[in-house]
């Protein structure tokens, strides 16, 4: 059983629904959309203004659907506050990391974003703060000094008593591709070790890859056999994340591990990239407040029906979330 101190109750409480269930909408992505919106309109520059463009029109029409969203500090997380597009009750977190990953001949390693503090995430009203890192749990070297910045954004996020989320992303070392049914025979055993060595940590929820490939598995015993083999190995609570995957494949993926223990989805691009390749606002309004609300409201559906409360994988009981002691707030 693990008790919470209050700050990081009511940040989980805001980015879950009333059932404890998180339905999160990561719009946070930076380099990625850039070059989307580079690649499918075929425009050579992608300033400021325009980035921010697109993450008004996914927040105002995704916020609503949503238990949470996923925002960035450089585009995405202050502009849709002032922007009115992001719901007084719908949860926030904000990405700590900067874009991309500092390359090294032993590995990709993940950098804080320069300016940026759990201080000011906490300061400006977030719910709480999420981490993306690249991680290799073959790779020891490396994968050490990845956990030594987990280790310090998780020291900081218990300072402050935010909500901390970790995103680990398996990637290929020279000589892989992961396209390859031999890289996708090693992805269950990555992504469960990741998961066990991560969540060793004092981190809040683990946002996990799926444990295989629906392209090359698709057994579904095996795959919720590798799902629950997910859940035994995260000490907290854990949702499954989209990877850019077709709307298809996620659905199916969300559906197999909240089934397994999984307490919900942090999706993105499986839900809103197609919106990308329409040149005209109108157009990308309309797909993403029809097509992409759709897929949310079927997604929250399936995550309601199977997916663990994030309280109970912590054997915590929801109506006593913490022993609340007289006088509790002078030690606080």
């Amino acid at each position: 059983m693990t008790r919470l101190d209050i700050g990081k109750i009511r940040g989980l409480q805001q980015i879950s629904t009333p059932e404890g269930i998180f339905i999160i909408c990561a719009m946070d992505h930076r380099g990625s959309l850039k070059t989307m919106i580079e690649k499918e309109q075929l425009d050579d520059y992608v300033d400021y203004q325009e980035m921010v463009e697109h993450k008004l029109e996914l927040c105002a029409a995704l916020a609503p659907h949503t238990s949470a969203v996923l925002l960035d500090p450089n585009f995405g997380a202050a502009q849709c506050i002032s922007g009115g597009v992001l719901p007084g009750h719908t949860g926030l977190l904000v990405s700590i990391e900067a874009t991309g990953y500092k390359s090294d001949p032993r590995g990709r390693i993940t950098n804080l974003l320069n300016g940026w503090s759990i201080e000011k995430i906490k300061r400006m009203g977030a719910s709480a703060v999420k981490l993306l890192v690249y991680y290799r749990p073959d790779l020891t070297e490396i994968a050490n000094s990845q956990l030594k910045t987990i280790q310090t954004v998780a020291e900081a996020c218990l300072k402050y008593d935010i909500p901390f989320l970790v995103e680990p992303k398996t990637y290929p070392t020279k000589g892989e591709d992961t396209g390859t049914p031999e890289f996708a025979a090693r992805k269950p055993a990555l992504v469960i070790e990741t998961a066990r060595q991560i969540t060793s940590l004092p981190i809040d929820v683990l946002k996990a890859e799926f444990p295989a490939e629906l392209k090359y598995e698709t057994n579904r015993a095996k795959l919720l056999q590798f799902c629950r083999q997910l859940d035994e190995a995260s000490q907290v609570p854990w949702v499954i994340l989209s990877a850019g995957v077709d709307y298809e494949t996620f659905r199916k993926e969300v559906e197999i591990a909240c089934q397994a223990g999984a307490s919900g989805f942090l999706g993105g691009r499986a839900i809103w990239q197609e919106a990308i390749r329409f040149t005209d606002k109108k157009e990308r309004v309309k797909f993403l407040s029809t097509t992409a609300a759709d897929r949310l409201k079927e997604l929250a559906e399936i995550a309601t029906k199977y997916a663990v409360p994030w309280y109970r994988k912590l054997g915590i009981d929801a109506h006593e979330l913490t022993v609340v002691p007289e006088n509790w707030y002078m030690k606080y």
